[in-house]
């Protein structure tokens, strides 16, 4: 290759095995999404103790448990026009230093109404956290592993709530609910320095907005050394244009449709995950079974996450819509039998895990597939806006079982509302395919070239 030679930068991607540097992105985002799935979770481990601790009720719980996620919805939606501007190292960095300080100072609260406070300022970064690391890792994919990339990445959200929820049972009979939010505070900050040495822009990012050529040179170069020597750099996106940027993109007449569909999806899984999330400890506890045991069996349903490898393995081969749709259609039947297994230990052990398997692999196969929607010039928005609107499905989750409880409904009655919000997602996620059948062909797709 000489110097005069234009490098397109997908293809170059696409061409080359995925290098020790990609790998070192995909651990970087993996710890992002962990420690955002750890701390998003806490609150509904330490909730028991909360109760017992403070003298509150249950319902009174519901805006602390509620409080993150409305600042994850603000960090998401402020944040993803913001990375189509500024970049997306930047908004990672800042989120991680936000999440960490609020909530290692959560961890020294004396009252519910500060408490509150604090976590909606933790769920601002972890809210702006989220996004940022999805689209930087799929920027440095290969199309065809791009699914299973960030669907593996996105598992670290339902194993940091799942280990939250072990490390949880263990440290708050030893050293109290405090230690808890601690944990989660300082993790974070030791995570920023690592990312503040090591994580690059986005190769993508720095082409399409005409980066020096000399930063997007050294960045593929990391890669596969032959791209030192090249002069210019393109992109080809396989993603219809629209003109505009961030949510110019998301809200423009071809991407609407699915824009909207994406985050009533997105919403309606959140409602399921939050609502279990936070209020299953309290309702197992409620049901007959010790505190410890209801916090264990809990922390089974997050732990399902891991089931999205194979989702992204099948995205990456089939059509993406329709099997995340039928993962919601199960997770509805799943979530359902919870609320029927509550005598039967072993069985309600079972069902749970198999939700779980079946939730969190529908709930985090949708970031790769919103990534996979965009261009790039609205992918940083597009993927954020799906994260921050389909939040307040988690608020409404918490304050729906809130609401329940306050009108008694059993705890059948319970999961079996809680169960209808995905069907709802699978609809959802079939109409976007109606409205948009080959919106993941490449070969059908307009494409325009960016170069630098």
């Amino acid at each position: 290759m000489n110097r005069t030679a234009a490098v397109n930068v997908q293809t170059f991607i696409n061409e080359h095995p995925f290098s020790p540097f990609q790998w070192l992105i995909f651990f970087m985002c993996f710890i992002v999404v962990l420690l955002d799935g750890f701390d998003t979770a806490a609150i509904g481990f330490i909730a028991p103790s909360l109760i017992a601790e403070w003298g509150i009720t249950k319902p009174a719980l519901a805006p602390v448990l509620s409080a993150a996620l409305f600042g994850l919805a603000c960090g998401a939606l402020v944040s993803g026009p913001l990375s189509d501007r500024l970049g997306r190292r930047l908004m990672l960095l800042g989120s991680v230093l936000l999440f960490g300080v609020a909530c290692l100072s959560s961890s020294f609260s004396t009252s519910i109404g500060q408490l509150t406070t604090l976590r909606f300022i933790t769920g601002v970064g972890l809210g702006a956290a989220m996004p940022n690391a999805v689209t930087m890792m799929g920027e440095y994919c290969p199309d065809r592993r791009r699914a299973t990339l960030i669907n593996l990445m996105f598992c670290g959200f339902p194993l940091g709530a799942a280990f939250g929820g072990f490390l949880a049972a263990w440290m708050i009979p030893h050293f109290g609910w405090r230690s808890v939010l601690l944990l989660g505070g300082v993790t974070p900050l030791l995570l920023m320095v690592v990312l503040l040495l090591k994580m690059p822009e986005s190769v993508r990012y720095m082409v399409a907005n005409n980066q020096p050529v000399e930063r997007i040179r050294a960045a593929l170069a990391r890669i596969a050394a032959e791209a030192s020597q090249a002069a210019t750099f393109t992109m080809t996106e396989t993603a219809p244009q629209t003109g505009g940027k961030g949510l110019g993109v998301v809200l423009s007449r071809s991407y609407i449709i699915g824009s909207v569909m994406l985050w009533v999806a997105y919403f309606m899984g959140l409602v399921i995950f939050y609502a279990s999330i936070n209020w299953m400890p309290i309702l197992l506890k409620d049901a007959g079974l010790t505190p410890q045991r209801a916090t264990l069996i809990s922390a089974l349903f997050p732990l399902g996450g891991v089931g999205a490898v194979l989702c992204g393995v099948l995205m990456d081969r089939f059509n993406a819509n329709r099997i995340i749709a039928a993962c919601y259609a199960l997770t509805s039947v799943s979530v359902y039998f919870i609320g029927q297994a509550v005598g039967n230990v072993g069985a309600l052990v079972f069902i749970v895990f198999v939700a779980g398997v079946l939730m969190n692999t529908a709930q985090s196969s949708m970031p790769a597939l919103a990534a996979a929607f965009y261009p790039t010039q609205g992918r940083g928005t597009g993927v954020a806006w799906m994260l921050g609107i389909g939040r307040f499905g988690g608020i409404a989750g918490s304050f729906l079982v809130a609401e329940l409880t306050r009108r008694h409904f059993s705890f059948a009655g319970i999961f079996a509302t809680v169960a209808a919000a995905g069907v709802i997602a699978s609809v959802a996620l079939l109409l976007k395919q109606v409205a948009r059948p080959h919106a993941s062909s490449s070969p059908a797709a307009k494409t325009e070239s960016f170069g630098h």
